[in-house]
């Protein structure tokens, strides 16, 4: 049997947020038509990952819809499948990676971004360095991308603020200051991001083909360790 793949978000009290979350789900299932896909929430939303995991039966590999890793990443999922489904394996989270660079490109330029604007990476945050240091470091990628600086900013937990990357771009030669909107749906954090006065701010990863892709391309790196893709 080909394990069935779990697609485990964080939840959102926004309806646009699990629109978003649904639209992502579709789109990874085109990609690969007959596999069965399974949409789940490890809290807010439903319907929760520990319903999905006692409902599928055969090997099943767990996709954090998660940017970066952290207090979800190693906390919160790995005691749900150690209650409900042991047996399960764990795909790395998304971030950092080449195809989320290609995303997040694509959306600055259709929010309309220009060469000369400065450009930071506005991210949720964490408590945990090491989410931190994945979100600096999808930042390296866009800037590499872009041929220009992008600063990591952080919307909660992490430095520096929005506030504070703002205020420090501002006082530079750049006319405008764009936000490349590093959450995958709107709701609290997009918000936050809107609302930090940039000139201007992308849209959420979303649905973007890259990503689809990048939950298949986790997916490959763990679905060999299944029994079943050995038998």
């Amino acid at each position: 049997m080909t394990p069935t793949l779990v697609l485990a978000a964080h939840g959102t009290r926004s309806a646009a947020g699990e629109r978003t979350l649904a639209e992502l789900a579709a789109a990874v299932r085109r990609r690969r038509p007959g596999h069965r896909v399974e949409q789940a929430y490890l809290e807010i939303s439903r319907p929760l990952l520990a319903d999905v995991l006692r409902a599928v039966d055969g090997p099943v590999v767990v996709a954090p819809l998660l940017l970066a890793g952290g207090y979800h990443v190693h906390i919160d999922l790995p005691a749900v499948i150690a209650a409900h489904r042991p047996d399960a394996l764990v795909a790395a989270p998304l971030g950092p990676h080449r195809l989320l660079t290609s995303a997040l490109a694509r959306k600055l330029a259709r929010a309309g971004l220009r060469s000369t604007d400065a450009v930071i990476l506005g991210a949720a945050g964490s408590s945990d360095p090491a989410a931190l240091a994945d979100v600096r470091a999808q930042a390296r990628r866009l800037a590499l991308r872009l041929a220009r600086p992008v600063t990591a900013a952080f919307a909660s937990a992490g430095t520096p603020t929005l506030d504070e990357a703002l205020d420090c771009l501002r006082s530079g030669p750049a006319a405008r200051v764009a936000i490349a909107s590093y959450v995958l749906a709107p709701g609290f954090f997009h918000g936050r991001l809107t609302g930090a006065g940039a000139d201007l701010v992308s849209e959420p990863l979303g649905a973007d083909p890259d990503v689809a892709a990048l939950v298949w391309s986790r997916f490959d790196e763990v679905a060999l360790l299944s029994p079943a893709a050995t038998a």
